[in-house]
């Protein structure tokens, strides 16, 4: 089942979004996990902790989906 996260403000980061759903523990944990390549937005691998997200972007991480909403 994908999970929602609504937005406070114009957009969230990667390594905010993955903190925010408890998806990691902290900011090291999500550096070194998006490093490794094991965080994929939209379909495609990315390895930016501070890759932007708008409204409609999906987020897969260690099996659970979120998506980016208004």
């Amino acid at each position: 089942m994908m999970r929602e996260l609504k937005l406070k403000g114009d957009y969230i980061t990667l390594g905010q979004l993955l903190k925010a759903e408890a998806l990691v523990e902290d900011g090291v944990e999500a550096k070194e996990r998006i490093r490794a390549g094991e965080a994929f937005v939209n379909g495609e691998a990315d390895v930016r902790r501070g890759r932007k997200l708008y409204p409609g972007d999906v987020v897969l991480f260690d099996g659970e989906e979120v998506k980016v909403v208004r």
